[in-house]
């Protein structure tokens, strides 16, 4: 290969960074997503059924008290505490995204606050710089490939995002921070049938095994070990063999001027972001909640990835688990329109049993729409309300105004009052004065001293 990889550019761009290379965007992104994150973590803590043995499982296997569970309290090994914390940043499906789709801080941030307790007297704008070259690389990886739905793009890329950050903040080499680049690619896995399928776990806790392989593949490179050459673009490498295309040049465009982590989303509904269009646009026609004893049927009209959350169509209009329910058209939006929003309970067993809830999610029907297929970005769709009176409500989801859409995104408040939600379903729910005390050092998290301070708050 004639050109240098593209795991050795990153690695100087990774080594060189410093805060005051940061735009603005770039710092606000990382706060907004360290509060987002913070706050779905207390709350999939409390909400997943599958954490507590996780948790205990992490606990036997012992170790060294370096890094904090999120939650549930105490210390284990960064690698194992990354693990847990990873596997409950993505568990109410709440966490952020990017227009494209996938989530960038789930692998990243789970990652980086086991690494800052680890090495300890890790500063707040250390700590941004780390996450904003994460989401960055994240972001230029995932928007610059041929995807074809097949390879599950977060733990994929967020494997070696994370990887990279926390290389960063191991203070390693450019050359070193190459090595954990590549030490993650050997790591990188999860198929999109981890979202297409339905029932078990995984599918809420894939970001934990990338978050721990980030952290694992950066303190190997600390300790001398190194890749091969030519991770990402040899013959058989990473790119050319998990996509076969990819645009090396948009990869490499305004590198550390343009810091592509600052474009992430952040929901307002805990579902899967396709739902959200549709959630909007319902309630839009239905001017709110309340009317849906005057609904006859919905249709709603999708594409390629808009069918997987509608079919089997008994399974989503009667979700059996939590998963089953994030992942389905007809029970977001029908709870949206029996009460107006989506909450984080509103996924637990009791309401999925609502009997009002099934009764409207049984007149919701699929209409393929090829227009509708997932391209460059989260797809968007369509909606017709037939009502009993013969009326008949038609809409096209507006990405000007679906909540937390790009052109409609969140603001710190918002994010302020799902922390608060999130927080009031932890295991051990936070009381006011710690919201607020975490709240305030997340907001200024560029003075903070160091982040196991900010960790002790939430564990």
């Amino acid at each position: 290969m004639s050109q240098e990889d593209l795991a050795a550019m990153f690695g100087r761009y990774v080594a060189a960074a410093k805060h005051d290379d940061l735009p603005p965007d770039a710092v606000r992104a990382a706060k907004f997503s360290t509060l987002d994150m913070l706050g779905v973590t207390l709350g999939a803590s409390g909400l997943m059924e599958v954490m507590p043995p996780i948790v205990e499982l992490a606990r036997e296997w012992g170790g060294a008290e370096q890094s904090s569970i999120i939650g549930f309290g105490g210390k284990i090994p960064a690698v194992n505490a990354a693990l847990v914390n990873g596997s409950m940043g993505h568990g109410l499906d709440f966490d952020d995204h990017l227009p494209e789709g996938h989530h960038p801080s789930i692998t990243v941030l789970p990652a980086l606050l086991a690494v800052a307790e680890l090495r300890g007297r890790v500063g707040g704008r250390e700590f941004i710089t780390a996450l904003a070259l994460g989401q960055d690389l994240f972001a230029r990886l995932r928007k610059n490939v041929a995807w074809k739905q097949d390879w599950f793009m977060t733990p994929v890329v967020g494997t070696l995002a994370s990887a990279a950050a926390c290389a960063k903040l191991l203070r390693l080499s450019a050359e070193q921070v190459s090595h954990a680049i590549g030490i993650a690619c050997t790591q990188a896995a999860t198929t999109m049938q981890t979202a297409y399928g339905t029932g078990g776990d995984l599918r809420a806790m894939y970001g934990g095994t990338a978050a721990k392989a980030g952290v694992l593949s950066a303190l190997l490179a600390a300790k001398g070990v190194k890749a091969t050459s030519a991770p990402l673009e040899g013959r058989a490498a990473f790119l050319p063999v998990y996509f076969g295309e990819w645009d090396r040049d948009a990869m490499l465009e305004n590198l550390g001027e343009d810091f592509q982590g600052a474009t992430i989303l952040y929901k307002l509904w805990p579902s899967c972001g396709v739902t959200h269009a549709y959630i909007d646009t319902a309630l839009r026609l239905m001017g709110g909640p309340g009317r849906a004893e005057e609904i006859e049927r919905i249709e709603v009209f999708g594409g390629d990835f808009a069918r997987y959350l509608t079919e089997p169509t008994q399974l989503r209009r009667q979700p059996p688990t939590s998963n089953d329910g994030k992942f389905s058209i007809p029970y977001t939006v029908s709870v949206a329109l029996l009460q107006g929003t989506i909450g984080v309970g509103d996924f637990e067993p009791d309401r999925r049993a609502d009997p009002r809830t099934g009764a409207l999610a049984s007149r919701v029907e699929f209409v393929e729409d090829k227009r509708f297929d997932w391209g460059d970005e989260l797809p968007a769709g369509a909606v017709r309300i037939s009502l009993r009176n013969g009326e008949t409500l038609y809409g096209e989801a507006s990405h000007d105004e679906t909540p937390g859409a790009a052109k409609n995104p969140l603001g710190w408040e918002q994010l302020v009052s799902k922390f608060e939600d999130c927080a009031a379903h932890a295991v051990r729910p936070l009381d006011a004065a710690s919201v607020t005390r975490v709240v305030e050092t997340v907001q200024h998290l560029d003075a903070l001293d160091d982040i196991a301070d900010l960790a002790a708050l939430v564990s």
